[in-house]
C-alpha cells in the first residue's frame, strides 16, 4: 500500500510540484516492521482506520528530518524527536511517507516559498490549491495520499480543501495536540492555529479524530484539551438522534458576496436537506467584518518582527504577494503587514475579540425561537470562500474560514459541485457593500473558473467536532455529493 501511493505521490509531484520531503526507505521499514509484527503475533497495536500512509505538513517535525516551514533560514535544522501528533498516528499504525508544501510564513492562503517553489490546483494549474496547507490539497486531490494533515489558522485547511475538492476539519483550540509542531508567532495565544484532517473520503474526518483523542493526547501535550471521543455526540443523541435537524444557511457575511457557483451550492444543499426531511432557515450573520479585524490585530501585533527574526540567518527577504512573476502589489487580508502595537493596545483588542464571542453566543441561542425544535440552529452552512479557486495570486479574502477561528467554532469543508459556465452566468448587481465587494464581483468569468470544485463548510459551536463530523456526513449523503476528485 505504502509503495503504491509512493508512485501515486511522486506523479502529483512532477504535475503540481506538492511535496518538500519524500523519504521512500524510512517508510517502506516502518511499514515493513507493522508487517512483520502482524505475521508473527496475530495483531499489532495500531488502529485499523488509520494503518495507512499519511502525509504531513512541512511543520510537523520527524526526528532526523528538515523542517523549514518555507524559510530559506532553516535550512539543516533536523528535528531532533517527533513532533507529538507524528508520535500519536505512529502509535496508530498510520505510516508518514512525505512532507507537503506550503507558504514561507504559513501566513499566506496560498502555496509558495523560496525553497521548494509554487504548488498549483491539480484541477487547472492556472489556479490556486489555496493555503497554507495548499501541498496536502494538490496531493490528496491527486490520490498521492488517503490522508494528510494540515494546520489551520484562519483557513489554512478549509481553503485547500475546499480549492481541491475535499473534506476537511479545522477542529477547536486543543483538540488535537500542536507539541513539537513548528509555527510562526509562537507566543501568540490568543487565536491558535490547530491541526486537522483532509481527505478524498468524509469516514477520513471521523477515523483521524477519533483515534487521536482515543490516544488521551493530553498525556502528551498540556495545551491538548482533556476531552474524552464523545461517541453519544456523534450519534446526536442530544439532536433526535440526528434526526430533522435544523440548519441555517448563511448566504453571505454581509461583506463580500460570493460568486453564483458558491450560491448555486448553497442552494442545491438547501433543498437536498429539505428534501431529507430537515429543516432549513436563513443565518443572518452578525459582527463578521469586526471579528475579522479583530482576528487581523492580534496577529499583526508582532508578526512582522516575528516573520523578520525567522528569516534573518540569511537575511531572505518576506514575500509581500502571490501573484507569479510580477510586482503587482495584490495581497490577501491574511499576509504579513508590518507595523505593530502595544502589550496594552493588544490586550484592548483582546478584550474585544471576547467581547465579540459573547454576542455571537448570544446570537446562536436566539436562534431557538425559529428553529421549531426547541433548540438553537443545529449547525450553520455557509460558503469556505466567496469564490472557487482562483488564479494564483488572487485569493485575497479569507474571512470567510477566520471568523471561525476568532470564535473558536469548529468548521468542516465538504464538496458540492464544480463550475459550470452554463449554470453559473455573471449576473448584474446593481448595489455593492463596498468597493472590495464590487471589485469581488469583478472578478468573476465563468471561463477562468471552469470545471473548478466549489465545497462548503459546516460550523458548530466550540469542541463540538463529533457532532460537527456526524451532521458533515448527513448533509453530504443527503446532497449526494460524488468525490469530485474522481475526475482527475
Amino acid at each position: 500500500v505504502t509503495t503504491a501511493f509512493y508512485k501515486r505521490a511522486i506523479i502529483a509531484q512532477q504535475l503540481v510540484n506538492c511535496l518538500t520531503e519524500i523519504f521512500v526507505e524510512r517508510a517502506l521499514a516502518r511499514a515493513a516492521e507493522l508487517d512483520e509484527a502482524l505475521k508473527k503475533t496475530g495483531k499489532v497495536r495500531l488502529v485499523p482506520s488509520m494503518a495507512s500512509p499519511i502525509s504531513l505538513k512541512d511543520q510537523l517535525c520527524i526526528k532526523g528530518l528538515e523542517t523549514t516551514m518555507g524559510y530559506i533560514s532553516w535550512i539543516g535544522n533536523y528535528a531532533e524527536k517527533n513532533a507529538v501528533l507524528v508520535d500519536i498516528l505512529e502509535e496508530c499504525g498510520a505510516v508518514p511517507f512525505v512532507r507537503t508544501n506550503l507558504p514561507q510564513t504559513v501566513m499566506w492562503p496560498e502555496t509558495f516559498n523560496n525553497i521548494f517553489g509554487r504548488t498549483t490546483n491539480p484541477y487547472n494549474r492556472l489556479l490556486t490549491p489555496g493555503g497554507s496547507t495548499g501541498g496536502e490539497g494538490a496531493l490528496l486531490a491527486l490520490k498521492g495520499s488517503p490522508l494528510g494533515v494540515g494546520s489551520d489558522i484562519g483557513g489554512s485547511v478549509r481553503l485547500p480543501a475546499a480549492f481541491c475538492g475535499l473534506y476537511g476539519l479545522r477542529p477547536s483550540y486543543g483538540r488535537v495536540p500542536y507539541g513539537g509542531a513548528l509555527n510562526s508567532m509562537e507566543g501568540q495565544d490568543s487565536v491558535l492555529s490547530v491541526l486537522g484532517p483532509m481527505t478524498s473520503s468524509i469516514s477520513g474526518l471521523k477515523a483521524f479524530m477519533e483515534a487521536v483523542i482515543k490516544a488521551k493526547p493530553w498525556l502528551k501535550d498540556p495545551l491538548a484539551v482533556r476531552k474524552k471521543w464523545d461517541e453519544d455526540e456523534y450519534q446526536l443523541k442530544d439532536r433526535n438522534n440526528g434526526r430533522k435537524l435544523c440548519f441555517a444557511i448563511m448566504w453571505d457575511d454581509g461583506v463580500c458576496v460570493p460568486h453564483p457557483p458558491v450560491t448555486r451550492a448553497l442552494q442545491e444543499v438547501g433543498a437536498a436537506l429539505n428534501k431529507a426531511n430537515h429543516d432549513v432557515i436563513e443565518w443572518k450573520p452578525i459582527k463578521h467584518r469586526e471579528l475579522s479585524d479583530v482576528t487581523r490585530d492580534i496577529w499583526n501585533a508582532g508578526s512582522t518582527e516575528d516573520f523578520m527574526v525567522a528569516a534573518s540567518r540569511t537575511g531572505e527577504p518576506i514575500i509581500s504577494t502571490m501573484v507569479p512573476d510580477s510586482g503587482e502589489a495584490i495581497t490577501a487580508s491574511s499576509c504579513p503587514r508590518t507595523g505593530g502595537i502595544t502589550a496594552y493596545q493588544l490586550w484592548q483588542v483582546q478584550k474585544t475579540r471576547s467581547n465579540l464571542r459573547t454576542q455571537y453566543l448570544e446570537h446562536w441561542n436566539e436562534t431557538v425561537e425559529k428553529t421549531g425544535t426547541g433548540r438553537p440552529v443545529d449547525a450553520i452552512i455557509c460558503p469556505a470562500a466567496p469564490y472557487a479557486a482562483t488564479p494564483h495570486g488572487r485569493n485575497w479574502y479569507t474571512d470567510y474560514t477566520t471568523v471561525w477561528s476568532a470564535l473558536d467554532y469548529p468548521a468542516s469543508v465538504f464538496p458540492v459541485t464544480t463550475v459550470d459556465p452554463a449554470l453559473d452566468l455573471k449576473k448584474a448587481r446593481e448595489s455593492f457593500v463596498d468597493h472590495f465587494d464590487q471589485r469581488n464581483h469583478e472578478s468573476y468569468d465563468p471561463e477562468v473558473f471552469k470545471n473548478a470544485p466549489v465545497c462548503l463548510q459546516l460550523v458548530g459551536r466550540t469542541l463540538e467536532e463529533e457532532a460537527v463530523i456526524a451532521m458533515t456526513e448527513i448533509v453530504d449523503a443527503a446532497s449526494d455529493s460524488q468525490s469530485l476528485n474522481s475526475q482527475l
